[in-house]
């Protein structure tokens, strides 16, 4: 076996994650798999996240992932997609998912994204993180339909978390993910990314991101509340965790200079133990 994809290599790639408080209370079978399902999405996030390698080899290193993907679900030789091969085994999860992940990615290889359009937005969010969501919930051993449902909700609603999180960091390197509409509908300039962000009415741009990621939350809990089957202190914790970090930087603002809300272990390890007390 590959030693980057044993258990142990697996679970150490995840520990320094937020998601490790909620993916380390499943049962064995299941914990590993998302460890498998983390570790891939880490390795082709870091080919997107690149800053060093030139475009072409960095579009380059994504094909080979989907290769190899390709390959595992033809019985061939897996490559790299070894790691999330007992995963893709054992709980039927879908390749069409692995090749979303990876096209997301892809959409940050081929030109920084900067105030995408709002519909482009929503299927990055859907490659990168919803997608993510639907392996994820067969993981975690729902129906389909409530899985489907969740998926799409709190992958967006964490996404669109993040972007909020991180806008000083993306533009730093060059990317802004807030929306081309609001930028335009409150009257900022698009010249360059850092000029962009910190104009101060992005702060209006930013809570309308806010709005629809609040209501991407309250629509996965509202799925979560009707108590469908599966192993869900995961989900919980997560959608927990990150409305809190959303309501936080919504009681800031987001006017620069911006403080990078982030999320505590301790409050992380406390969800964990207070949702296990209450499923």
């Amino acid at each position: 076996m590959n030693p980057k994809a044993t258990p142990g290599a697996l679970q150490a790639q995840v520990a320094g994650s937020s998601f490790y408080a909620g993916m380390r209370v499943l049962p064995k079978a299941e914990r590993e798999a998302m460890y498998a399902i983390y570790a891939f999405c880490r390795a082709v996030d870091d080919i997107a996240d690149d800053q060093v390698g030139d475009r072409a080899s960095r579009a380059a290193a994504l094909e080979i992932w989907r290769d190899d993907i390709d390959s595992l679900y033809a019985g061939g030789p897996p490559g790299q997609a070894a790691l999330v091969a007992q995963a893709v085994s054992r709980f039927e999860l879908a390749r069409a998912d692995f090749h979303a992940v990876i096209d997301g990615m892809a959409m940050d290889v081929v030109g920084d994204i900067r105030w995408p359009p709002a519909a482009t937005l929503d299927l990055y969010c859907d490659r990168v993180a919803s997608a993510v969501g639907r392996l994820s919930v067969r993981v975690f051993g729902m129906e389909e339909a409530p899985g489907l449902a969740l998926a799409h909700h709190l992958g967006r609603a964490l996404q669109l978390t993040n972007i909020l999180r991180d806008i000083d960091e993306d533009a730093a390197i060059g990317r802004v993910y807030l929306p081309w509409e609001p930028i335009v509908a409150a009257g900022i300039a698009i010249t360059v990314p850092l000029e962009v962000i910190a104009d101060p009415r992005i702060d209006d741009v930013a809570r309308t991101v806010a709005r629809q990621a609040q209501a991407h939350y309250a629509e996965a809990q509202a799925i979560l509340a009707t108590r469908p089957r599966g192993h869900l202190i995961a989900p919980r914790l997560m959608a927990a965790a990150y409305a809190k970090v959303l309501a936080r930087m919504s009681a800031e603002g987001w006017r620069a200079p911006r403080r990078r809300v982030r999320v505590s272990k301790l409050a992380l390890l406390w969800t964990v133990l207070r949702l296990s007390l209450t499923r």
